[in-house]
């Protein structure tokens, strides 16, 4: 079979179309692209879709996955090749039929094809079950391994051991084993049940002989029975009048505590008539150990009060001042702001002392030694005269500022200019530190007063002047005494009930007939009155029954017969069920043979292609029997399984095996592979597509990728 094209309407698919060609198709395509959704859709259009199925766990049935997103209805179209005949299959869902409206026609003339239908489709075209055709040419990343079928078992087992698919031999196999079931299957079957007849007539035979003894038993027991009850029932009757006398004297004695709990309560009403109810007397008392216990609790609390702090010493230079913190700060920036001041006049005036002697020299080398104009002399001498009578100026201010500097010095004896800002933060911090452990004190002095002065006046209010002590004993006392007047209550009420109660019990009863021995209490008695007359009736029913079942013995004579008839059927039974087994013998021991040329078939196919795929790495491959494998490679003495091989070569390996299955199995099949190059590095990649490129000569090929190196390579 040859794929042209497929048209899906499928899950993610809508109206999408898939070109192929008769040879190697390699289509490569991103994850969510759908490749997977495209190999689903032909698997489905190929043997339809289960609309029975339910989901199971976390897995989705088809129908629920691949429902189309768009909303549409699930439909399809594939273009093939099949036997030389171009023809269509199409697939559309209806109502809550999945893939269940089919039509196969020739591609040309339209013209139906009567032999195909929805339910023999992917058999008549691939030749194979679906289970087949999933597990040995369909290969997906995620399910390379090739897992045990039922079906692919028997299509392997038939078509190497015999060449012949048709499962004749399973078929003669299931036939003996079902005659074999037929006669003997564990406890089932002919032969069973013709020994469980047997079992029955002789236990028929066997009960006519014990039902005799056990009705003349039975008939014993039933007279002793009645002598029994009889004895019962008179002790009963003694017991009962007994109880009658004692019941009249405890009735005597009820009514006289009746009374004395009447004289009790008429005595506790009287105590409680003065004095306050229960609820006020308990409320009050309650009250006062509450003040009593808050009481205790602030003297405790006024006793473990902290000291008044101890006030700082207030310096001398601080004295008066209310922000020394601040004054510091201002005395620091005048006194530098002088100190900046006195430096600045202190260079002018050398400078101005220099420009002096400068003009002064001047004037006498002009006067003396050079010949200039008659004026610059007496400017030269005026000039002088003003500059020395600036630098006296700024003497007197340079004096006036050192003054103001000492004064300042002496507003912080002891310490450096550097030091008065620091200094007297460090003192207001102290101050403020003690002003504010005063007021916390005060405060919780005072707020402790008033708790004791409002503790104390409500005191008064509930005592009236008394000691909490003695109101609390009174409270006490109250409260007990109420407790009196309820037990009184409840007494006189219980005697009430006792003497109510043994009026209702009392019945008159007559002496017994006879003498009594009998030592049993009426509760014993009565018990085994209803134990004796439950037997009684038992014994009557027991008897009924065996009179029951001789009747439905029958007679021996017949019995006997119907036993020897039994025993002449099983030994005829048991001579087949010999034969069946030899059968089962002969032909598992042929099939046995058969199996032998099963796995060297596969496992030389599946060698040469595991050989090709690694570059002659693995020469040596077995194939078990639930189709695993285990390989050798170069330098290594025995096989391992594959689990100790990496995931690359667990995947070419088990490749390897699938290959050669579906030239089994699935000669006529397309081959689909759905990411399952993706572990394989470069090299291997390489031998794998020129495996599949030799495969793609006599059968279609189908590789999805996520990859580019498959069209790379």
């Amino acid at each position: 079979m040859r794929i042209y094209s497929m048209t899906a309407t499928f899950g993610k698919l809508e109206h999408e179309t898939l070109t192929l060609t008769p040879g190697l198709n390699i289509i490569e395509a991103p994850n969510e692209w759908g490749k997977s959704t495209w190999c689903a859709f032909l698997v489905n259009m190929l043997y339809g879709i289960d609309s029975r199925a339910r989901t199971a766990g976390n897995v989705l049935p088809d129908k629920e996955r691949y429902a189309p997103w768009s909303g549409a209805p699930m439909s399809g179209r594939i273009d093939l090749n099949w036997n030389g005949r171009d023809i269509t299959i199409e697939r559309r869902s209806t109502s809550r039929l999945y893939f269940t409206d089919f039509r196969a026609y020739e591609t040309e003339t339209g013209l139906d094809i009567p032999e195909l239908n929805g339910a023999n489709c992917g058999q008549m075209l691939l030749g194979v079950e679906r289970s087949v055709f999933v597990r040995a040419g369909f290969l997906k990343l995620t399910d390379l391994p090739v897992t045990q079928d039922e079906a692919l078992r028997r299509r392997l087992n038939n078509l190497v051991t015999t060449g012949d698919e048709s499962g004749a031999g399973d078929r003669l196999a299931e036939l003996l084993k079902d005659l074999k079931n037929k006669c003997r299957h564990n406890k089932t079957g002919l032969l069973p049940q013709a020994e469980k007849d047997r079992e029955q007539l002789l236990a028929q035979l066997h009960d006519l002989q014990d039902l005799q003894r056990e009705i003349a038993d039975i008939h014993l027991r039933q007279q002793e029975l009645e002598a029994w009850i009889d004895a019962l029932e008179n002790h009963s009757a003694a017991l009962k009048y007994a109880a009658s006398v004692e019941n009249a004297a405890r009735t005597e004695a009820a009514i006289t505590r009746r009374e004395q709990a009447e004289a009790v309560l008429a005595e506790k009403e009287a105590a409680c008539a003065l004095l306050p109810t229960k609820d006020e007397a308990e409320q009050t008392a309650a009250r006062a150990q509450d003040l009593q216990d808050t009481w205790l609790e602030l003297r405790t609390e006024a006793a473990s009060l902290p000291q008044k702090p101890a006030e700082p010493a207030v310096l001398p230079h601080y004295a008066g001042i209310d922000d020394v913190a601040a004054a510091a700060r201002e005395d620091f920036a005048k006194f530098t702001a002088l100190t900046a001041k006195a430096k600045k006049q202190s260079g002018a005036s050398i400078t101005l002392l220099i420009l002096a002697v400068l003009l002064l020299g001047g004037a006498l080398v002009a006067r003396f030694g050079f010949s200039v104009t008659k004026f610059l002399v007496p400017t030269i001498g005026i000039a002088a005269a003003i500059l020395l009578l600036i630098l006296s100026v700024i003497s007197l201010k340079t004096d006036k500022m050192r003054a103001e500097m000492n004064a300042l010095k002496q507003r912080h004896p002891g310490i450096v200019p550097e030091a008065w800002v620091s200094n007297a933060q460090k003192y207001a911090d102290t101050l403020a530190a003690y002003q504010e452990a005063l007021a916390k004190w005060q405060a919780d002095n005072g707020a402790l007063e008033s708790r004791l002065a409002a503790a104390q006046a409500e005191i008064a209010a509930l005592t009236g002047g008394k000691e909490l002590k003695d109101t609390i004993l009174i409270c006490r006392e109250a409260v007990e005494a109420w407790n009196a007047l309820e037990a009184a209550r409840r007494d006189a009420q219980a005697a009430e009930t006792v003497l109510q109660a043994l009026r209702a019990s009392a019945q008159p009863a007559a002496k017994p007939a006879k003498p009594d021995e009998l030592t049993q209490s009426a509760e014993e008695t009565q018990q085994l009155l209803n134990e004796a007359r439950f037997s009684q009736r038992q014994l009557q029913l027991q008897l009924g029954q065996c009179m029951g079942r001789a009747e439905t013995l029958g007679q021996e004579s017949l019995l006997k017969a119907r036993l020897d008839t039994l025993n002449r059927r099983i030994a005829r039974l048991e001579d087949t069920y010999y034969a069946l087994e030899l059968a089962q013998d002969a032909l598992r021991d042929a099939t046995t043979t058969l199996q032998r040329r099963f796995a060297p078939r596969i496992a030389k196919r599946s060698q040469e292609l595991f050989g090709k795929l690694t570059g002659g790495r693995y020469q040596r491959l077995i194939l078990r029997d639930d189709l695993s494998l285990e390989a050798s490679a170069e330098g290594e003495d025995t096989v391992h399984s594959s689990q100790f091989r990496s995931d690359g070569t667990v995947d070419q390996l088990y490749l390897a095996l699938r290959l050669s299955v579906a030239e089994e199995l699935t000669p006529d099949a397309p081959l689909v592979l759905d990411d399952a190059l993706v572990r394989f590095d470069d090299t291997r990649l390489a031998q794998a597509l020129n495996i599949l490129r030799e495969t793609a000569e006599t059968k279609q090929v189908i590789l999805f990728t996520c990859q580019g190196r498959e069209k790379k390579l």
